[in-house]
């Protein structure tokens, strides 16, 4: 692979040494000015630049801060053969200049310094080509995970016609509380999925057990937890919802540590698991699905309440209590269901 180089000065006979002493070995390109240069970027994908600092109409570094807009990739060196410290400083700190060269060079020098220059042109190119790959690699995997996310809320909602809303309006309340609660952009994104799909662990629990809010019989309580660790060895086999399943593996813990599947309490518990609870109780008081008569938002906030520090987390109750709509998402970018 032969080289690309662009030599940039406004005089001739610099342009000329450098042609002479790289021409042969790497494929020289030569402009007497910025804007000159910039035209020949446009077309060529260039390697290396060596640009003079002082020339008339653009200077060096005002024609490489453009140049590494326009091709982040190309090595860039300053040849000057004035003391402006300060701009050499700033450019060489900011990323805009690789190097500089004080005129007059030494050839033996400016050769090996080229050599060193375009071993970092590959080393930057390798690292381009990484960032490519990851990203698409990312994208992939992205894509894999909400079709699996999409493939198994379609499992819940064949099974409950009413799931599917459920599972949305969880997930809006839950990060509405997450974003009150300073939850990052990475442990929203995790909160938003595990609440979208937090019935699949109770997948084959039977229908009419979900959104049960009286008080159970000792069978439903055995068939609710082995239901629900057969849901996580299911969703274990899956790498791709790896975090998802960290937080769903908590859904049935109670502050108080009356929970199962392993009577953890308080800090025990993730906090997107500690918000998903108090979210689901919410949701369900006020949409249930089955004959029960749903209550309003005021009484959902008071049996909330009641359950502070018992199934439920007292600061996300107090969160969600602060003030009439707390759980209707405040105006902000929407948060995907995974990324």
């Amino acid at each position: 692979m032969q080289y690309k180089i662009l030599f940039v000065d406004d005089e001739t006979a610099n342009l000329r040494l450098l042609e002479r002493l790289f021409r042969g070995q790497y494929e020289v390109l030569s402009a007497a000015s910025g804007s000159e240069a910039l035209a020949l970027l446009e077309v060529h994908d260039i390697a290396l630049i060596i640009s003079d600092q002082r020339m008339p109409g653009m200077t060096g570094i005002e024609f490489l801060k453009r140049a590494a807009e326009l091709r982040p990739q190309t090595v860039r060196i300053m040849l000057t053969g004035y003391t402006d410290a300060e701009a050499l400083v700033e450019a060489i700190n900011s990323g805009v200049v690789y190097k500089y060269i004080a005129k007059p060079w030494i050839n033996e020098d400016l050769q090996q310094t080229v050599v060193r220059a375009l071993q970092h042109f590959e080393t930057l190119k390798a690292q381009r080509q990484l960032q490519m790959q990851n990203e698409r690699l990312r994208m992939r995997l992205r894509s894999m995970r909400d079709g699996l996310v999409n493939v198994l809320a379609e499992m819940v909602d064949l099974k409950d016609p009413l799931a599917r809303r459920h599972a949305e309006r969880v997930r809006e309340h839950s990060v509405e509380l997450g974003r009150r609660l300073d939850l990052s952009g990475s442990d929203l994104q995790t909160l938003s999925t595990a609440a979208f799909v937090h019935e699949v662990v109770d997948l084959r629990m039977p229908a009419h057990f979900l959104g049960k809010n009286g008080s159970a019989s000792e069978i439903e309580h055995q068939l609710t937890r082995r239901s629900f660790e057969l849901g996580i060895q299911m969703l274990e086999d899956l790498p791709e919802l790896e975090e998802v399943v960290t937080v769903l593996k908590f859904v049935h813990e109670h502050f108080d540590g009356s929970g199962f599947p392993n009577g953890f309490a308080a800090e025990q518990i993730p906090l997107s698991a500690r918000i998903i609870a108090v979210a689901d109780m919410y949701d369900t008081l006020t949409n249930p699905r089955d004959a029960e008569r749903p209550l309003t938002h005021d009484d959902a906030i008071a049996y909330l309440i009641a359950r502070s520090g018992r199934e439920l987390d007292p600061n996300i109750v107090r969160t969600a209590s602060e003030r009439r709509g707390a759980f209707i998402p405040a105006a902000a970018e929407p948060v995907p269901i995974y990324a």
